[in-house]
């Protein structure tokens, strides 16, 4: 801490009052009460920020990673908080107010409501406020509100938290993968975690997101240091912070979105599973988790049922339901929100729908859509660097099962299979839900970023220790798919060459696809022989 101070308050004070003189002249109110509350947040942000970074231990990249990371995000919040009002759609509602998400901007607006109404602000969880489900980012933001912005709505200030938090959990993501696996796992995961551009623009968005990936850090980092020590002296020392910061983490998550907080259970569940054996699973550890995951349960059926629209049946039956009519009116909005899908669940059988669905769900937001779909040049900036991150990042997760296959070291094998098995459970239920919702799909499977993030840099340190072919393979099947399907879609808005029937496109791509999968086959056959 006295390191700290001396070489680091020096330029964190300064910057703070400059950023929060620019952010409150941005902004209506009283300038000097917004330029303490801005010049606050900037403070406590970067000194903490900055504690975490020398923390973690991994010098100057992590320190310019953690900045570039929260430079990103909150960067791009303040632009498109600016620009979108002027070079946006204008007419709509959360673009005239300077809002990239719908869900944002409503949430906003109830913080902002109940902050300046002078109820409690645990009144964040009653039904009056419903739009935010579970209530805990509204009750934390309309706290922001009403002690750092008393005067006036300054949206800002929940953007520049969201990208401290979304920067926040890189050193905790950076310290518990190196001393999992490694440093140059840590370095990949980290570069993925900061640069991704889903995550920069949810980051720079006053969403749950950024909050959830800060919160799995700390779960990740608690239950690291609680298992990767095995001396008993170490581990009397560091259990307990182990427990609190896994704790703060699950906690942190049932209050945000308890969905997050249930699946980051199954997968430490299974990571104790498949690294421990049955016998060293103690039965308070079961204990432990059956208490957290029912709780866990009866929040999410609660908060589901916040709009009364679930009057009776257990937090199961609420669940199911919820999700049974959600799936149905993605699928319902999809079909009538497009005249080429209403076309060809014409042409197929009933049966097919929600595989279609799924598997159009998986490939948004589809980036030859990105670069040719008629929209504005703000839009079109974001839609393709989205695309551009999803399609890097697909066939990582693709290959994820080769890959932890490939591992020498068994129990590190056996987690990244299960962590396979579950970010793309993650990823085909969050397709089914979200449908093809360029917004909503895209958002839901960005919940369990993070550990997208580290099977990721699996994959890219396997494969560049292996330098197995396939890695290029998938790379090839994926230009082919981008190829067709741009042409296709070139046609369609440009007219340029003649457009196939979409059924026949997809039957040219699936041959091409196994026709590539057989020539590796082939390929790799003749070699071992």
């Amino acid at each position: 801490m006295k390191n700290f101070i001396q070489r680091d308050l020096i330029w964190i004070v300064p910057l703070s009052l400059g950023l929060g003189a620019v952010l409150s002249s941005l902004q209506a109110g009283n300038w000097l009460i917004g330029w303490l509350g801005f010049s606050f947040l900037f403070l406590v942000s970067f000194s903490l920020l900055t504690l975490a970074a020398r923390w973690a231990g991994g010098g100057k990249t992590l320190a310019w990673m953690v900045a570039l990371a929260f430079i990103l995000r909150f960067a791009g919040g303040v632009a498109t908080y600016l620009a979108l009002p002027v070079y946006g759609y204008v007419t709509d509602e959360d673009q005239s107010a300077g809002f990239t998400y719908t869900d944002a901007h409503r949430r906003d607006a109830q913080a902002w409501d109940l902050a300046s109404s002078g109820h409690p602000i645990l009144d964040a969880f009653n039904k009056k406020y419903a739009y935010d489900q579970y209530g805990g980012l509204l009750a934390f933001s309309a706290f922001i509100y009403r002690y750092l912005s008393p005067d006036a709505h300054r949206p800002l200030m929940l953007v520049l938290l969201s990208a401290f938090m979304s920067a926040l959990g890189l050193p905790f993501l950076w310290k518990a993968v190196a001393l999992q696996w490694g440093g140059k796992l840590a370095l990949y995961g980290g570069w993925i975690y900061a640069l991704y551009p889903e995550s920069v623009l949810l980051g720079g968005s006053a969403m749950r997101e950024p909050y959830l990936w800060a919160f799995s850090a700390f779960a990740l980092w608690g239950f690291v240091t609680w298992s990767g020590f095995d001396t008993a002296d170490k581990r009397r020392l560091l259990n307990r912070q182990s427990m609190i910061w896994l704790g703060l983490g699950i906690g942190g998550m049932l209050l945000v979105q308890p969905t997050a907080a249930l699946a980051t259970l199954v997968i430490l569940a299974g990571w104790v599973y498949f690294t421990s054996g049955r016998r060293h699973i103690s039965w308070w550890m079961i204990l432990a988790f059956i208490v957290v995951f029912t709780g866990g349960v009866f929040l999410l059926s609660s908060g589901l049922n916040r709009s009364g629209n679930f009057e009776s049946g257990t937090p199961v039956g609420i669940i199911n339901k919820f999700l049974r009519e959600a799936v149905k009116w993605d699928v319902y909005q999809l079909e009538r929100g497009s005249g080429k899908v209403q076309r060809l669940f014409e042409q197929m059988p009933d049966w097919l729908h929600l595989p279609f669905v799924t598997v159009y769900g998986i490939f948004q937001p589809v980036l030859p859509a990105a670069f040719v779909e008629p929209t504005v040049l703000i839009w079109r900036i974001i839609a393709i660097l989205r695309a551009a991150g999803w399609y890097a990042m697909l066939p990582a997760l693709i290959l994820s099962f080769v890959a932890s296959a490939g591992t020498s070291e068994e129990k590190k094998r056996g987690f990244f299979i299960w962590l396979s098995f579950m970010v793309w459970g993650w990823i085909l239920v969050t397709a089914l839900r979200g449908g093809g919702d360029l917004w909503d799909n895209p958002r839901y499977r960005a919940i369990l970023f993070l550990w997208q993030a580290i099977l990721a840099a699996n994959v890219w340190d396997w494969w560049r220790t292996s330098r197995n072919p396939w890695f290029m393979r998938v790379l090839a099947m994926e230009l082919v798919f981008v190829t067709i399907f741009g042409q296709w879609y070139a046609s369609r808005y440009f007219y340029l060459g003649s457009q196939l029937p979409f059924i026949q496109m997809m039957a040219i791509i699936i041959g091409s696809w196994v026709l590539i999968f057989l020539w590796g086959v082939w390929r790799d056959r003749k070699r071992s022989v």
